[in-house]
Formats: structure tokens, sequence, C-alpha cells
């Protein structure tokens, strides 16, 4: 949706009569909210999608409901962006809900899972494949109301100070890596890391950690991985379409005027698929600048894949068996992964793969 449509949309009626004007007026109170992000505001990208969600309430409202961003640090660390939302230190936060699994993993299917869904087929899931519903019954035990508010796409596999050839090379590994993948990849030996964005190049440059992901080449660029890391591995298997989330403490959210609660949710809608766009354009050129400086691009050996795969799926059945909230989310998203893969292994991944492999077409 264009931001000028959305303006007109939520603006519709506003002067209708003048009749309706007092009671417009009664249902449009001032309402100032905080936002904990758990992004770094030089991530302009990842940051500025709650900037948009903000902004855009602003204008839709005639600047009657203001929504303050704040950087991760500025109120609450970056991992501790849900706390504040629950426990009402702030009245929404802007975070990637992988980061809480270790409270219940099932949280982790609001961002992405290890060899889950593409950006678009989170979207789809989102929105007309019950995963907002079967979601925002998990957040209601942390008194959360969640949208989906960015989406970075399939992510990078990261920075790395040695090469990997063999699943050997990963036992051992402290790696910095976010969510759900920080259980799987132990099972290789890996020793998983969670760090925020802003701590990870001090501890990448100590040595403390010996390798770490972020997002992609235009995030990671800007935080200067590549200055004390020289191997950068794809496909991140772990992040095929990572959603960011915009969560808003229930009592809060219950508060708002029924327009508001719209007006936010289009709100999100718009920076979820922005975002998005966003990254698919800044990603180009950023990874032109970093191979062109030195960076070598490798892809991660197929048996390294394969290997990460069968335990994705190994520790998923584990998990189901002790935790049925899981496992009521995992079986729906499970067959809707699979059925979605069905229908894009017709269409998209034919022809993407045709045109990424055909040559150039020759000049009539």
């Amino acid at each position: 949706m264009k931001r000028r449509q959305f303006l007109a949309t939520a603006g519709v009626g506003a002067a209708a009569s003048t009749i309706a004007a007092p009671a417009i007026a009664q249902s449009a109170p001032e309402i100032q909210w905080r936002c904990a992000s758990s992004f770094p505001k030089s991530l302009d990208t990842i940051f500025g999608a709650a900037e948009t969600v903000a902004k855009m309430v602003s204008e839709a409202t005639d600047g009657k409901f203001q929504i303050r961003v704040f950087a991760g640090g500025e109120i609450v660390p970056g991992l501790q962006v849900l706390d504040a939302v629950q426990n009402g230190t702030v009245q929404c936060g802007h975070t990637v809900s992988y980061y809480y699994v270790g409270k219940d993993a099932t949280l982790g299917f609001d961002a992405s899972m290890p060899f889950g869904l593409n950006a678009r087929q989170q979207m789809a899931w989102m929105t007309h494949g019950g995963g907002l519903e079967l979601m925002r019954e998990v957040f209601k035990n942390y008194n959360i109301v969640q949208f989906p508010a960015g989406n970075t796409g399939t992510q990078m596999g990261g920075w790395f100070r040695k090469e990997i050839k063999t699943v050997d090379d990963l036992k051992g590994l402290k790696f910095r890596i976010g969510g759900y993948a920080g259980k799987v990849i132990s099972k290789l030996g890996v020793v998983p890391q969670q760090i925020a964005g802003g701590d990870i190049y001090p501890s990448l440059e100590k040595g403390t950690i010996d390798a770490a992901e972020w997002v992609g080449p235009y995030d990671d660029e800007k935080l200067g991985f590549n200055k004390v890391a020289k191997y950068y591995y794809y496909p991140g298997w772990w992040e095929g379409g990572p959603q960011v989330s915009l969560l808003v403490n229930q009592g809060e959210y219950e508060k708002l005027p029924k327009a508001y609660k719209s007006i936010l949710d289009q709100a999100c809608a718009y920076a979820n698929t922005s975002m998005l766009g966003k990254y698919d354009v800044q990603n180009m050129d950023a990874l032109k600048r970093l191979v062109g400086a030195g960076t070598q691009l490798k892809p991660f050996p197929r048996d390294v894949m394969q290997a990460c795969y069968q335990a994705a799926f190994d520790t998923y059945e584990e998990e189901a068996k002790t935790n049925e909230r899981f496992k009521k989310v995992y079986e729906a998203w499970r067959k809707f992964r699979d059925e979605e893969y069905l229908w894009f292994r017709v269409a998209e991944y034919s022809f993407d793969q045709f045109v990424y492999s055909a040559p150039p077409p020759k000049k009539s």
C-alpha cells in the first residue's frame, strides 16, 4: 500500500459532516507511547521500520497518537524488549521474537525457524495461513499483542575467521547466532552465543567468538564485520524469511480507540513490506563493495547443509514431545510449510532456477 493511499484511507470520513465532528474528536484522544527497539540507530533499515510505524501513525491521527522510538540500550538492553513490554516499562517494542526462545521455543515461529519459510511464505502464513492467530494466542501468555512489522528476506550465513569445509569444522566453534538455530547447531558441536547487534563487532574482534551472523551485506558492512573476518558464508538456513514484530502491551492496546487500532495495524503492514523491499535494493550494492574489498564469499558445503537440516527436524520432534504449546504451532506450521513448498516448486522455483542460471540474452 502506498503511503498516500494509506493516509487517505485512514482519513476517510474526517470531514464527512459537521454533525459527526464532536464524536470523532471524542474518539481521537492524545496518546503517547514509548517503543523500545532491539536495534541500534545506525542500522537505519531494521531500526527504521519502527520509525516508519511511528511516522505513519502520527500522520494518520493528525499527531494525536505519538510513538517515540528508542534504540537498543536506551531504555532496556536489546534482548530484553519483550520483558519491557510485558511488564509495562514501555507500551510497545520492535524486536525479533526468536530472541526469546529461552522463555519458550514456540516464540521462534513468530520470526523464523531453521529450514522454514521464506519471506513471502512467512507473510502468507501470517496473513492467510493461520499463523497470526496461533502466535497471538501464544503471546497472550506474555500480556502482548504482536504485529508483523518487518522482514529482512533470506539472510546470510555469517562471518567466519576460518573456512568451513566439513561438518567437523563446526565442532567447538563459538558462533553468534540468533534464535532457535543455536539449539539446532549445538547438536553439531557449535557453541552458540546470543549477542545483541551492537555488541557483535567487539566480540568478534577480541576473539570472544569465532564467527557471527547478523542480517546481510548492507547491515553487516555497516557493522564492519568484514574488517575482523574474511569468509562470508551463505545462505543463513536458519532465517529464510525472518519477521520483525511490533510487540504491544495488551492492556495499552485495549485502551486504544478502534480507529487507532486499525491505523496501527495498517502502519505495521506497510513497514513489513517496506523493510523487505529496502533490503533487497540495498544488499545488491553492499555485497559488491564487500567482495571488491576482499571478502571471500562462500556457500556452505552441501554435507554441512544436510547435517544441519537433519539436526533441525530432529530438534523439532524432540521439542514437540515435551512442549505442548510448541507442538500445536509446529504441526500447523509444518503442514503449511510442506504445502507451500509444493506450490513454490511448480512456479517460483522453476522460474528462478532458469533465469538465474540463463546466460544474458543476445542483442538483436
